[in-house]
């Protein structure tokens, strides 16, 4: 059964084993919320992804890193710098506008800065989600 249209940046999408996807409660911020998260769809492993949407208006003040899958961040609306860090050291800047997106590999730490405002969409394999300041 169908429902009615949602708002990805208020209700965040799981899409998880047997190609379902699930709308999620609504997004209040905080890392609670991902932890509910974690008990609601775990069971679905490295297999299962979180497609969300944010929109920023400063710069990331930590970085993440997400160990057992990629992430596919699409910008949406205004600019952004995707800074990646190679487990290897290297690291590498990546200037995504709308329509573009960049690819954030399984061990890839990862922050970004915001040239004025910024909206990007993000399809993310997050179990075992890492974070560090920046």
């Amino acid at each position: 059964m169908s429902e009615g249209p949602r708002r990805l940046a208020e209700s965040f999408v799981h899409l998880g084993l047997g190609a379902t996807a699930v709308p999620q409660p609504p997004f209040e911020g905080g890392m609670e919320w991902y932890e509910g998260y974690g008990q609601r769809h775990g069971a679905d492993g490295r297999e299962g992804r979180l497609v969300s949407q944010y929109t920023f208006t400063e710069d990331w003040d930590s970085w993440e890193m997400h160990p057992v899958g990629d992430e596919v961040v699409i910008c949406t609306a205004g600019r952004m710098v995707l800074m990646q860090e190679f487990p290897d050291g290297r690291q590498k800047q990546v200037a995504l506008e709308a329509g573009k997106y960049a690819i954030n590999a399984p061990g890839v730490w990862h922050t970004a800065d915001v040239e004025g405002n910024a909206t990007a969409i993000f399809i993310t394999a997050g179990e075992g989600t890492q974070h560090r300041p920046r």
